[in-house]
């Protein structure tokens, strides 16, 4: 038995423990916005927060994230920050076929708490781990500094 605090929302999961975070959040809680791309944390399509910090919810077992607070993108626009993301990867029209989007907002979103007004390398750095096979990449920078400038105004 496993229990998360799930987008502010407490969910006990009676699944093996191995269990990969990923399908306990897809197949038995519904958040189906977590994608898997390659199953080995390579891709960053499975990003999610845990306590805050991004992690691959296909290498993370459910025993891992027990007693944790878990954020995924369904849950992210509850945050000032999740919005302000948000909001900037639409007027930027990042997505093109969207598959790994989610992942790259959790990322974005992470990035800005950690470093408000990020430079170029710091935004290369944090953003290295989420693959985009469309070469969103440029439209992505943009959204990040769109939104780290929307923060900084005080958007919400």
């Amino acid at each position: 038995m496993a229990r998360l605090q799930l987008n502010g929302q407490i969910k006990e999961i009676d699944v093996p423990g191995d269990t990969p975070l990923l399908w306990v959040l897809r197949d038995e809680l519904g958040m189906t916005g977590t994608k898997f791309g390659c199953g080995m944390a390579l891709c960053g399509a499975c990003t999610v927060h845990m306590d805050g910090s991004p992690i691959r919810a296909c290498i993370t077992a459910v025993s891992a994230a027990d007693g944790h607070a878990i954020t995924t993108i369904e849950g992210v626009e509850s945050d000032r920050v999740g919005r302000v993301v948000q909001k900037a990867w639409v007027e930027n029209n990042v997505a093109q076929c969207g598959y790994c989007q989610a992942g790259q907002i959790m990322s974005a979103v992470s990035l800005l708490k950690a470093t408000p007004a990020p430079n170029e390398r710091q935004i290369d750095e944090a953003m290295s781990g989420n693959i985009c096979r469309c070469g969103t990449y440029p439209r992505i920078r943009a959204a990040i500094k769109q939104a780290a400038g929307e923060l900084a105004k005080g958007g919400k």
